[in-house]
């Protein structure tokens, strides 16, 4: 161990012993961790980094939900549980189409393109 190191945990350890870390928030509670099942092994780290500093907005979020619920409903048997991932298709659809009009993009071709796809998907 270099100089460094023995310096930082001997510092976390009296932290440690100083009650510093008690009263933190989410002190005993479990960690949120992030669903990343639908991102390819490779990419995951790279995925968590752009996220964590701000590159990864919820336009591509809600994108990315969306393909999680058309596997699901490929999948799925259950009228009743289509019906739902039917609905919450709908509802992320309809968050997505919003946050492109806010940023003016559903006047372009390609936004048109992809629109008349997912409507001629879903008919």
């Amino acid at each position: 161990m270099d100089f460094s190191t023995i310096i930082s945990e001997d510092k976390i350890r009296k932290a440690y012993k100083d009650g510093e870390f008690d009263n933190l928030p989410g002190y005993g509670k479990p960690l949120k961790l992030d669903d990343d099942s639908a991102i390819p092994e490779d990419l995951r780290m790279a995925y968590r980094v752009m996220k964590n500093s701000g590159f990864i907005n919820e336009e591509t979020e809600i994108k990315k939900e969306l393909l999680t619920i058309e596997n699901l409903l490929d999948n799925c048997e259950d009228e009743e549980q289509r019906v739902i991932y039917q609905k919450k298709l709908n509802e992320k659809q309809f968050r997505l189409n919003q946050i492109l009009k806010n940023r003016k993009t559903s006047h372009s071709a390609v936004f048109k393109d992809y629109q008349m796809k997912m409507h001629n998907k879903f008919k």
